[in-house]
């Protein structure tokens, strides 16, 4: 048996991934991991009995390319004698729909793809093609963007599905490195399709595959991929145990001692509230409510939370909106771009470059900020109660509201100023006010991004 293949054989018994004679749906895409993943589950399938079905999700962002994939990945299948089954969807109108990224909404739909197709044909059991890399480039994303504990713990071997928590995911090349399954479907002949939108670094993701790992591999740590792993293994770990702190603590009749619990574990049974409420936390909104209870936070046109002194977080209805709700997503592609909302015309402009000798003379309605710590897609919306940024030049964040009473900005203006939150959901730039520290060019900035704005 192939060293690879008994590796993986390995993992799905000490980890218990797979039980003998147990159905599963194998994701495919066409791509190098997923096409590894299916020979070799394929050449196990018959010592473990496993029924093999594939199914492969057309996601309809590449053309004849993507229908090119689902054609290929029906004809292996058959060649496998394999039940093939594929879906396809318009990924971006589902995006504008939900006012998500296409990369969140090209996940959703295929998740839930995945887990209608597995209880229609009665598998609990979906296989994906996640492997170590993976995780790699998942933690270094995931850092950018500010996540916390659970989400530096990165993917688990099996867990819930989470368009379905009765259907089960596994992935089973989670400890190979993407170098051992290159080798080999190199040496057993495995045919697979190259996604060319991989090598494109307008994506985060790719600029981290692509640009920061071999960096940091080549001049820093060549163990990279390994420490990684492990420090995602300890903060997996720190995290769950927090996390069971906190669901023991919310457990308890009556609450009592929120004040006295550490910081990690109060944020956790916040946290743990808003998702039961089904509450997008930040970590903004998390501390707003660990800091100080019976104090309102507003989360939306007609809706505020409050936490009580028992550490109960309560819905507050206002009577009327108090703020305009209204927001679009801008996914800031290609080179440039011109956006219309509340008022404004917005045109944007992303250019190589760093931080220039001499930043361009101050013009009015003109800013400009580093591209890629902004990332894409951003959300324009209104100012609500509760927004903080930490402008150019300031030692901390402030709530805009002060910012907006330093400034004599008339109360009845202020729910009409619109502001720009970058993808980790921080705000970058609030019209008519200096933009965010964070976020303005540097000598480590690479693409630039002209930020025009003009008031119709």
């Amino acid at each position: 048996m192939n060293d690879l293949v008994a590796a993986i054989e390995q993992s799905i018994r000490s980890r218990r991934l797979l039980r003998r004679g147990q159905s599963i749906l194998v994701a495919v895409s066409g791509g190098l991991d997923s096409m590894v993943l299916l020979k070799v589950l394929h050449r196990l399938a018959a010592k473990h009995g496993w029924p093999l079905v594939v199914a492969h999700f057309n996601h309809q962002l590449r053309g004849a390319d993507s229908d090119a994939d689902e054609q290929f990945v029906r004809e292996i299948a058959l060649k496998l004698k394999l039940e093939f089954i594929a879906e396809r969807a318009e990924v971006p109108v589902t995006a504008r729909r939900e006012k998500i990224s296409v990369e969140m909404a090209a996940r959703k739909l295929r998740h839930d793809f995945l887990a209608r197709t597995a209880r229609w044909l009665k598998i609990k059991t979906v296989a994906l093609a996640h492997h170590a890399d993976d995780q790699v480039e998942l933690f270094f994303l995931r850092l950018l963007r500010g996540a916390g504990g659970e989400g530096m713990a990165g993917m688990k071997w099996s867990g819930p599905s989470s368009s379905d928590p009765a259907i089960g995911l596994v992935r089973p090349l989670l400890g190979q490195p993407k170098a051992a399954l290159r080798r080999f479907a190199e040496e057993q002949g495995v045919a697979f399709r190259e996604d060319a939108t991989n090598a494109r670094l307008d994506f985060l993701r790719n600029r981290i595959r692509n640009k920061l790992l071999p960096l940091l591999a080549r001049n820093y740590q060549p163990a990279l991929a390994r420490l990684v792993a492990r420090t995602m293994d300890i903060a997996g770990a720190e995290a769950e145990f927090v996390r069971q702190a906190a669901e023991d603590w919310l457990r308890k009749k009556p609450r009592t001692g929120f004040e006295r619990l550490h910081p990690a574990v109060q944020r956790q049974a916040i946290q743990i509230q808003l998702l039961d409420m089904k509450v997008t936390s930040g970590f903004d909104l998390v501390e707003q409510l660990r800091g100080l209870a019976n104090r309102p936070v507003a989360v939306g046109p007609s809706l505020a939370l409050y936490r009580d002194s028992a550490g109960q977080i309560v819905k507050q209805m206002t009577v009327r909106p108090l703020f305009k709700s209204d927001q679009i997503l801008v996914d800031l592609k290609g080179k440039e771009g011109t956006v219309k909302f509340g008022g404004l015309q917005i045109r944007w402009q992303i250019s190589p470059g760093g931080a220039p000798q001499r930043m361009p003379k101050f013009t009015k309605g003109c800013e400009y900020f580093d591209a890629d710590k902004v990332g894409s897609p951003i959300v324009l919306r209104h100012w609500r109660a509760g927004d903080r940024m930490q402008p150019m030049g300031m030692k901390g964040p402030v709530k805009l509201q002060d910012l907006f009473v330093n400034r004599k900005i008339p109360r009845a203006r202020r729910s009409h100023l619109v502001v720009a939150t970058a993808d980790s959901g921080e705000l970058f730039w609030v019209q008519g006010l200096r933009i965010a520290e964070s976020f303005k060019l540097d000598n480590q900035t690479v693409r630039r991004l002209k930020w025009r704005y003009l008031d119709r």
